[in-house]
């Protein structure tokens, strides 16, 4: 591929974005992150990336939405890294497994089940997917800061939206139910869709990479008759995420990083 001055995908460039990212999935959330940021402005828009910079105690930080899924999300870690980007915070939205984990709470990932296709292009499958230590801290003292009901824990990744929510209508419902069946007894807290590609291909890049979800509900609370409502507010994950950048840039500078 012949060098471009912006990223193809992105539409940005060397110094258009800070060395911390935060990634949500919804274009329409990135500015609400923007607004909890310093002098954000929007840098590029472009498909499903809604790029911003602005800073936080004096360093510049980034929110690009990355659209739903793997590949468009290691797209965005690729592209960003390329412009100067080193940290990402990935912040969205999951649908809870163990019954513990209630609509409204936050779930912080300590790993990820490859149960999607993206990461298998960066690693074998024998390599497991999992957040910097480092940043994953950060995001655990963010939510108790923060005052919020958190979890910490693996999450499973996956392709398929309507695999987790209407296994029967596909061919191989068998599959997909007895693969749900082993996530519940293993207490694997929720199930999204990103964040597995995310961290291997950090790993890839030798960058650092940690990701925190909002519980929008809980399937199996729900199945089993326990009180379940649908929670669809993410500002706590969106918080919890820049509070987290905050800590990262104190414990950086204190590193000399």
């Amino acid at each position: 591929m012949q060098p471009m001055e912006q990223q193809f995908h992105i539409r940005c460039k060397s110094g258009d974005v800070g060395r911390y990212c935060i990634l949500p999935g919804d274009p329409g959330r990135v500015p609400a992150i923007a607004a909890l940021l310093d002098g954000a402005h929007q840098v590029a828009c472009n498909r499903e990336y809604n790029v911003w910079t602005g800073t936080l105690l004096g360093e510049k930080v980034t929110a690009c939405s990355t659209g739903i899924g793997g590949p468009s999300a290691a797209i965005a870690m690729e592209e960003l890294h390329k412009c100067g980007a080193d940290t990402f915070l990935r912040t969205g939205t999951c649908g809870g497994i163990d019954v513990n984990v209630q609509a409204g709470d936050l779930v912080v990932s300590t790993g990820a089940i490859r149960y999607e296709h993206t990461s298998l292009e960066y690693a074998p499958i024998e390599f497991p997917a999992v957040p910097d230590l480092g940043v994953t801290n950060c995001l655990v003292q963010a939510a108790k800061s923060l005052g919020l009901p958190w979890h910490a824990g693996v999450v499973q990744c996956k392709d398929s939206f309507y695999g987790q929510h209407d296994p029967d209508s596909s061919p191989v419902y068998y599959e997909l139910k007895h693969k749900w069946e082993s996530w519940k007894r293993l207490g694997v807290k929720a199930s999204e869709m990103e964040s597995a590609a995310l961290f291997v291909v950090a790993a890839a890049l030798k960058c650092r990479c940690g990701a925190c979800f909002h519980v929008i509900w809980n399937q199996e609370r729900e199945a089993a008759g326990l009180d379940q409502k649908r929670h669809e507010d993410t500002s706590s994950s969106v918080r919890t995420a820049v509070e987290a950048v905050k800590l990262l840039i104190a414990a950086d500078r204190a590193d000399g990083r």
